[in-house]
């Protein structure tokens, strides 16, 4: 347990004038108040407070949040109360105390609707004072740091939380460490042996090409000093959680994937920042695609930087970063800078942001949300959202989330011209509605007299904003479509148990749902905001089955009466992923993934498509996928793949020969699935194999319909 002087050391650090005896004074008070407590290590309590402190001192942060720490805890597990804490430590301290206590109480990970309502709580708390979410995010930080001391299903629990709601929250308001710290300790909870199997791989890594860091940061410093540029350089290999989502957001093997190494220039001004940019582009080849320029354009929480990535002379890619020494502080404490003290004097940092701009803005564009879950889902967007910026056709800028659509920018500018959008032009080239936008692209909207937003644009939008907008317009719009579908869905979903859905037992639903009428619910429903499943457990909770499997004549609900499917053999399409149904002549209803090339040719025929959705529930392991897998040529190596695809409860139902060399072969195997997650389960225990060179998902577009 930290010393009380050894605290205040840490503070006198960046802050010589700080007032040493009222931290004292709330050491000795916390120290008291917790007096006879205990962790679930066994440890004091009153050291986790402490704890939580120290963590703050690295941010150099003022002394009402260092109290507010050593305090947090005291008016909700102690005698404490807040009349106490104010007469001791002021107004100040007990509203931080006061707030910090009020989030600890909000349940983040109920159900839904709980979760939402306590998200906006939350929200319009911070907007008070953003210190409150700076001790929250530091409380779990150290709570991460020693979860092992909980019970299993604790650290679980902890962990997902953490994932879903608190990572993404400290990388949104800046503070990309403890983003990337608190993502990878609940990545050690939630998947030990992919973070164990990336690990194993570095270490490999090392061993075969050495301290590839030390090696390029050695070739930087000397590019720089040839060019007569003063600055620092700084590498590092990136987070194991990091690597993983690259590797499944690309699809990609370890092997495969180049830029897992960051290098950080620090320079002494802003003009260094474009000289350094132009020593290392003259020195490795850029990477296409991959500047972004944050200098000139920051991103909303102040965020500066040139990020870019190069190649070297073996093809391995890296990712430099290009920043000043203020521009630094601002990108490692994130809005914390606007608190932050040097030398006794709060910081006077150019780039430091308004903390409360950002949060502002979020909640007063929430406060109208009409439901719980569009505001979740809002939210959870805006904090895990990176930007993108493109143009309009009078060079405004519009800011928008990586990932953003034409669809997302039409609306972004206005809701009228959203719901009337049919078509895009970017950079004077027509794409389809779901092309991806990049940095510095031009885009046009085309629009036209009566068009009205389509059922499949909720899965096309990324923003809150879009897919608001889309809902409200097609609940206006087909409202007895959505009734009508919603009422197909929820009585498959009653019959599965053995159960009618009766006026009587839908609106009972509805009442427990908080909704206005029975026909609000089957509308809900019916337009994807509701799953009918939750109905049939809102009444019936206690005849949900988990492990019952759906059946594959009723995994796909959605489908008009007499309608058959069958999925896309382009695509292959699986439970968990989002699809939509095409018709065709002859062959009744196509289930493609919302992603499939093969849509685009479908794009102006909108009367062909079907919103479809899979069923809630465990399905059987009959959705055959094809895997591109390449593998050693060696004795025994095919039969030890069989069986680790054998092991995850998987059968290979076809397997094929596409190239056989000396050292490797490849081959297109088919295997038996339950669904997305049964899938990445295969692909995970086949790349941690060391004779798979190589292994993605086969998607044949000569296959389609």
């Amino acid at each position: 347990m930290i010393d009380v002087e050894d605290l205040i050391a840490l503070v006198r650090n960046y802050n010589p004038k700080s007032n040493a005896d009222l931290i004292r004074e709330a050491y000795a008070y916390g120290l008291e108040m917790h007096e006879g407590q205990f962790r679930h290590s066994g440890e004091p309590y009153f050291s986790h407070p402490i704890a939580v402190a120290a963590i703050l001192t690295e941010q150099a942060l003022d002394d009402a949040t260092i109290i507010t720490a050593l305090l947090h805890d005291t008016i909700e597990d102690t005698r404490a109360s807040y009349a106490e804490v104010e007469r001791r430590f002021g107004t100040d301290v007990a509203e931080l105390v006061d707030g910090v206590t009020k989030l600890t109480n909000l349940q983040l990970s109920s159900n839904e609707t709980k979760q939402a309502e306590n998200f906006r709580k939350l929200f319009m708390a911070m907007s008070k004072d953003l210190r409150v979410i700076l001790v929250k995010l530091a409380d779990r930080l150290h709570n991460m740091r020693t979860i092992k001391s909980m019970r299993a299903e604790k650290q679980l629990q902890k962990a997902r939380e953490t994932m879903d709601i608190f990572a993404p929250l400290a990388g949104r308001m800046g503070m990309q460490w403890m983003r990337e710290e608190l993502e990878d300790l609940s990545f050690r909870v939630i998947n030990p042996e992919a973070r164990n199997s990336i690990i194993r791989r570095f270490i490999t890594l090392q061993r075969e090409t050495g301290d590839v860091v030390h090696k390029i940061t050695t070739d930087i410093r000397a590019a720089l000093e040839k060019a007569d540029v003063d600055a620092d350089v700084f590498g590092r290999a990136k987070k194991p959680y990091s690597i993983w989502r690259k590797m499944e957001e690309k699809q990609q093997s370890f092997s495969r994937l180049s830029d897992i190494y960051g290098f950080r220039i620090i320079t002494r001004s802003e003009a260094d920042c474009y000289r350094v940019l132009g020593v290392i582009h003259q020195r490795w080849k850029a990477v296409p695609g991959r500047f972004k320029d944050y200098i000139s354009q920051s991103k909303s929480n102040g965020y500066r930087s040139i990020h870019t990535t190069v190649s070297g002379r073996d093809g391995k890619r890296v990712e430099v970063q290009i920043r000043t020494r203020q521009m630094h502080e601002v990108a490692e404490s994130g809005v914390a800078a606007h608190w932050s003290y040097r030398d006794g004097v709060r910081a006077q940092n150019p780039f430091a942001v308004d903390p409360a701009k950002w949060l502002a803005q979020l909640t007063e564009r929430f406060e109208n949300s009409e439901n719980h879950s569009e505001f979740l889902e809002h939210v959870k967007l805006e904090m895990y959202a990176d930007k993108v910026f493109c143009f309009t056709p009078k060079g405004e800028v519009i800011s928008l989330p990586k990932g953003a659509t034409p669809l997302d920018f039409a609306y972004a500018i206005h809701t009228r011209i959203g719901d009337s959008c049919v078509g895009a032009k970017v950079d004077g080239i027509r794409v389809p509605l779901w092309t991806r936008l990049k940095n510095g692209q031009s885009v046009v909207v085309l629009t036209a007299e009566g068009q009205r937003p389509q059922g499949t644009w909720i899965d096309i939008v990324v923003t809150g904003r879009a897919k608001a907008a889309i809902r409200k317009s097609l609940r206006e719009e087909d409202r007895e479509r959505f009734v009508k579908l919603g009422r197909e869905l929820v009585r498959v979903s009653f019959d599965h148990i053995g159960k009618k859905a009766t006026d009587k037992a839908l609106k009972t639903a509805a009442n427990q749902l908080s909704l206005s009428s029975s026909e609000e619910l089957l509308a809900r429903v019916g337009s994807a905001e509701l799953a009918a499943s939750a109905v049939v457990r809102t009444v019936y909770p206690e005849l949900i089955h988990e492990s019952d499997e759906v059946a594959a004549t009723r995994a796909v609900l959605g489908l008009q009466e007499g309608q058959t499917y069958h999925r896309a053999d382009c695509c292959q399409p699986i439970p968990g992923e989002r699809i939509v149904g095409i018709t065709y002549r002859g062959k009744g209803v196509v289930t493609h993934a919302i992603d499939c090339p093969a849509l685009e040719e479908l794009e102006a025929e909108t009367s062909r498509w079907v919103d479809l959705q899979w069923h809630a529930g465990p399905h059987a392991a009959e959705h055959t996928v094809s895997l591109d897998v390449t593998i050693a040529n060696g004795a025994g190596v095919l039969g030890h793949i069989c069986t680790l695809i054998g092991e995850q409860k998987a059968n290979i139902s076809d397997l094929n020969f596409v190239d056989r060399k000396p050292d490797f072969y490849r081959l297109i195997v088919d295997v038996d699935l339950r669904d997305l997650e049964h899938l990445h389960a295969v692909m995970l225990a086949l790349e941690a194999e060391s004779d798979v060179a190589r292994i993605r998902r086969y998607r044949d577009l000569d296959r389609k319909p």
